[in-house]
């Protein structure tokens, strides 16, 4: 197994692990954690932060990040496939995210995760090289990342992940 296909495995099982234990608990000062509603702290905050970002509904709809060779696909998607508001939302909201990224413009997620946010540095300072497209899909959009450049396939990657811990119920690994 070559060391791209080692990374994308590795991180996927790091992904749905990290994912699954900031689902459950939140550590702070050495304590876990959790919500009433399953959410961690943290997941709460980036929810809250969201909702100022993102025009639909988190609790309607739902977000999967798929890591691959070149990049990532990003989906976001209603829960309900009929239900033509979130779809729209979706789309309007991914479409704009499209633009703004292949500028350079990462500043939605950073107002959601944090400037801290891994891959995030490495994303900006390298947007001329990842080529981000935007489809519509029936139950909503996706955005597919593509790069030649290794180091910032990794940063889409960390990306990915941070979002997959992030996100909490709202996030899906894969399709």
């Amino acid at each position: 197994m070559n060391h791209r296909k080692r990374k994308l495995l590795t991180a996927g099982i790091t992904a749905a692990a990290v994912g699954a234990a900031l689902g459950a608990a939140l550590l702070i000062g050495g304590t876990l954690r959790e919500s009433g509603n399953g959410q961690t702290g943290r997941q709460e905050a980036v929810a809250e932060r969201g909702r100022t970002v993102m025009p639909f509904d988190l609790e309607e709809t739902t977000h999967h990040f798929t890591p691959t060779e070149t990049g990532g696909v990003q989906d976001v998607v209603a829960d309900q496939p009929d239900d033509a508001q979130q779809v729209d939302l979706i789309r309007t909201h991914l479409r704009q995210e499209a633009k703004a990224f292949g500028q350079g413009d990462f500043g939605d997620p950073a107002r959601i995760h944090g400037k801290g946010m891994p891959g995030l540095t490495d994303l900006q300072d390298g947007y001329e090289r990842i080529a981000v497209r935007y489809q519509e899909r029936p139950d909503g959009a996706t955005l597919t990342y593509e790069t030649a450049e290794a180091v910032l396939v990794d940063a889409l990657h960390d990306w990915f992940e941070a979002q997959l811990g992030d996100h909490g119920d709202h996030a899906e690994a894969g399709h």
